[in-house]
């Protein structure tokens, strides 16, 4: 695969790029987006306001439902008050990146990276 992927296995599962959109319409997981310098980040939107952690928050229980694991199987581990942040997710990281690779495949007009 030559695209940018959105995610790094780790030893304890996956290191996983996000960039959110906080105070949006609805909780949803947008697509993978190629960023300037190369990277590639999933696009969430939240309707949590980025106030007191209640955004983050928000991110954890979209991404753990998507993924089939449980809240505190997640951390933000860089990122914290950012629009771009970097989530820990603890677990089998193979398992997790087939996971998050069908759960990209079946977003609508799913075409990969996009600029």
């Amino acid at each position: 695969m030559d695209t940018p992927l959105c995610y790094r296995l780790s030893p304890s599962g996956l290191s996983l790029f996000i960039r959110v959109t906080p105070n949006a319409g609805r909780d949803s997981i947008e697509g993978v987006e190629a960023r300037d310098d190369g990277a590639a980040v999933l696009r969430v939107r939240v309707s949590a306001v980025p106030n007191k952690g209640k955004a983050n928050a928000a991110v954890i229980v979209l991404i753990a439902r998507a993924l089939g694991v449980p809240r505190s199987a997640i951390a933000v581990t860089s990122g914290e008050t950012a629009r771009f942040k970097t989530l820990a997710v603890a677990g089998d990281g193979a398992g997790l990146a087939e996971a998050l690779e069908t759960l990209i495949a079946l977003l609508p007009g799913a075409r990969g990276p996009q600029a």
